[in-house]
């Protein structure tokens, strides 16, 4: 117990001391940044929970704070250090301080000799500011709508959902999108069928498909200039693939039957929005956008991969990989992304 209770101390001293290099952050900048509106901590206080030799502990609030105002280089402004508002924060600086106040409390747990708390189960498909999300699947192409039943608007058993492409990988996310975030406003839209409004694309935006049927995929993607492509070369003998790290990355069909595919999953500032998230699902086939989709909302498998992610890229504004999506008997299986073979491409 003692030796987690310094554990703590030390974490805390190295945030003061260590975060930003150039700038001395003394205990009474920190207490009062911490203290805020009511007054600030006095240093006698914040010099007990950072001491060496008779640490205290700090409560679960403190330890918030802790993450918000070292989550972001801007609670540093002009040699003043003050604690930034939630709604202030950008995207990233909300995972930051997310990431960084798991940790803390996780360190307080052991100091006070209880269980330390699994990660969240939200994990990246949990936004924590509010926000409105925008679910954007693409439409059926027309020649496929024509064999399909109950399409047209005028028919007495009409049904608009089949019209949506990535119908799997939808009903799994929006279900899992709408549970971990209760308070937020969560809409399907459908690129194609007729422009969405302008309020769509500044909300956490999250896309579902390739760039053959998803037109905003496809727009979005030109923006970004991402070190990944898909390219669709049906008519080819191999067929399309995505072109990463100078290689090609194709799906496996045996006897026109799908064996695997290759997804990509992406997350960063939106191009649209700094201040919201832009998330890319993208497989080859329907069954690699679904993989990628249930990589982060399989219970079997989304807090290893989430840990994966926060491991590999734990300052990282935006970040992606390529993944391998087997498909055994029609049935997706979803990827693990803490085994190598798994992961075809990465960055950065």
């Amino acid at each position: 117990m003692d030796d987690g209770v310094r554990a703590l101390a030390r974490r805390l001293r190295e945030l003061r001391t260590g975060r930003w290099a150039d700038v001395k952050i003394t205990q009474p900048m920190l207490g009062q940044a911490l203290g805020g509106a009511k007054g600030p901590l006095s240093v006698a206080l914040i010099s007990s929970w950072e001491s060496d030799v008779h640490p205290k502990i700090p409560p679960n609030a403190r330890l918030e704070g802790y993450a918000t105002l070292f989550c972001t280089d801007r609670s540093l402004q002009g040699g003043r250090l003050r604690m930034l508002a939630e709604d202030e924060l950008a995207p990233d600086e909300l995972l930051a301080r997310d990431r960084l106040r798991d940790e803390l409390l996780a360190l307080r747990s052991a100091a006070l000799g209880q269980p330390v708390r699994d990660a969240p189960a939200e994990g990246l498909w949990h936004f924590p500011d509010g926000k409105p999300i925008r679910l954007i699947c693409a439409q059926l192409p027309p020649k496929m709508l024509r064999r399909m039943p109950y399409v047209d608007p005028d028919d007495p058993d009409y049904v608009e959902l089949y019209t949506y492409a990535d119908l799997d990988a939808l009903l799994e996310l929006f279900g899992h999108i709408r549970a971990v975030n209760p308070a937020s406003e969560v809409r399907i839209r459908k690129a194609g069928a007729r422009p969405l409004a302008a309020d769509d694309y500044t909300t956490h935006l999250v896309l579902l498909g390739g760039v053959d049927w998803n037109a905003v995929t496809r727009s979005v993607l030109e923006q970004l200039s991402l070190p990944v492509e898909q390219v669709s070369d049906w008519d080819s003998e191999k067929g399309p693939y995505f072109l990463a790290g100078g290689e090609r990355h194709y799906p496996a069909l045996r006897d026109g039957k799908l064996h695997e595919d290759v997804a990509l999953f992406y997350r960063g500032v939106s191009p649209l929005n700094r201040k919201r998230t832009l998330t890319i699902c993208n497989g080859m086939y329907g069954r690699g956008t679904y993989g990628a989709v249930r990589a982060l909302t399989d219970s079997r498998f989304r807090d290893r991969n989430t840990a994966y992610l926060h491991s590999r890229f734990p300052e990282e504004e935006s970040f992606g990989l390529v993944t391998r999506v087997p498909v055994f008997e029609g049935a997706v299986i979803t990827p693990d992304w803490t085994d190598p073979e798994s992961r075809l491409f990465e960055w950065p």
